[in-house]
């Protein structure tokens, strides 16, 4: 069998939104709460964001 060299250098790109400030989970969790909270079609992005950022860190 041939051995195969892979290049390591290329990092995939992070499934993490770029939008979301760094947070805890728990100030994540917060944030979403408060954005729910209140039904606003203009938080959309901001929520969808902060669900994918914590169905991330679930994984």
């Amino acid at each position: 069998m041939t051995d195969v060299q892979i290049h390591q250098s290329s990092l995939a790109p992070s499934i993490l939104p770029a939008d979301i400030p760094e947070l805890s989970d728990d100030e994540c969790l917060a944030r979403l709460a408060r954005a729910v909270e209140t039904p606003d079609s203009a938080r959309l992005d901001e929520v969808a964001a902060l669900i994918g950022r914590l169905a991330v860190a679930i994984e």
